[in-house]
């Protein structure tokens, strides 16, 4: 883990929260004012799961108890899948922004989910930050009850819940001021913004800090030449520079989407997936992917000493689903 910023824990409160990524929204593409029916059953379903789990029982291999009423849910990106497609499809993003906000909500209760949903967008929402559902992710904040702090922009915010300091940086952290080659993607201010939070917002307070964004940083951490980088996702003088701002501060976790498949590992500033010091990295599943029956997401417990991960996952676009016999701890 990064190194801690001040002394003595300022927590008593434990706080649990579900992780979803990669929803993918879909329309109808000979009618886009529709959706694709199977896009949204498949996402109904998960959210109907994620009603029901909180009072059940966690099985006695991941650690047993009750699941917890959670503070609500994180979505890592991908929450619809035609915002990187150009203006000839903003039709089916305006449906598929249409149906993500009502199935939803924002707050809890406004739409299917009981609880509040913070979402970040990811590559497939608009890659380059100028699309129908990345402007309604701003108009989102503006509506967004808890919110502490929201970039000048207006996308990038952050929040608390029991303490544990919370931070939405979109597709990837980016726009180092020393980086001065073209991105694939567009960071939209996102480590300006980050920098200015934790200073305001967390100093050396020692609170726990969780970061989220869509893009895993494992595979943009090495130095490579110019010409490979302007085709990776992540420019890796923002991936480097990101690594240097957050390491005086206390991080419980940074969570990612993007990569379809779950994976529990640390990050040590470096390409290594294989660390065994450094930021707790969770990189959750496809959510409600229409092309893969198999989905998974990630049920999170923090409390004052250690951060618990469990997933739960379907093989049948969630027709059904059950609890992955593994359950991963972090000491805090």
């Amino acid at each position: 883990m990064c190194s801690r910023a001040g002394a003595g824990d300022v927590r008593t409160q434990t706080i649990s929260f579900f992780v979803v990524g990669d929803t993918h929204y879909c329309a109808l593409q000979d009618h886009p004012s529709q959706m694709w029916d199977h896009s949204l059953q498949i996402n109904q379903r998960l959210l109907r799961w994620l009603n029901e789990l909180p009072g059940k029982v966690f099985p006695a291999s991941i650690g047993g108890g009750i699941i917890p009423e959670p503070e609500g849910v994180i979505h890592a990106g991908d929450i619809i899948d035609n915002g990187d497609k150009g203006p000839s499809k903003n039709e089916m993003v305006l449906t598929e922004c249409a149906a993500f906000t009502s199935d939803w909500g924002l707050n809890g209760g406004e739409g299917l989910l009981r609880w509040p949903v913070k979402e970040v967008h990811g590559n497939h929402d608009g890659p380059q930050g100028d699309t129908p559902m990345v402007k309604e992710i701003i108009a989102r904040n503006k509506r967004r009850k808890g919110v502490l702090h929201v970039s000048e922009n207006g996308l990038h915010y952050s929040w608390e819940w029991g303490g544990v300091h919370f931070v939405a940086l979109g597709i990837v952290a980016g726009d180092a001021p020393q980086v001065v080659r073209k991105r694939r993607y567009d960071p939209m201010q996102s480590l300006p913004f980050l920098e200015k939070d934790l200073q305001t917002y967390v100093g050396k307070s020692g609170k726990p800090v969780v970061l989220i964004h869509h893009v895993d940083v494992h595979r943009y951490s090495a130095t490579v030449a110019d010409e490979k980088v302007k085709n990776h996702e992540w420019d890796y003088g923002d991936a480097q520079a990101f690594y240097r701002i957050i390491s005086p501060y206390r991080i419980a976790a940074c969570i990612c989407g993007h990569t379809h498949v779950r994976r529990t590992m640390r990050w040590d500033g470096t390409a290594d997936v294989n660390a065994t010091q450094g930021v707790p990295f969770l990189n959750t599943d496809n959510g409600a992917h229409f092309h893969s029956s198999t989905q998974g997401v990630l049920h999170v417990t923090i409390s004052v000493k250690e951060m618990i991960v469990r997933e739960f996952a379907t093989k049948d676009h969630w027709k059904s689903g059950d609890w992955t016999p593994q359950m991963w701890r972090y000491e805090l």
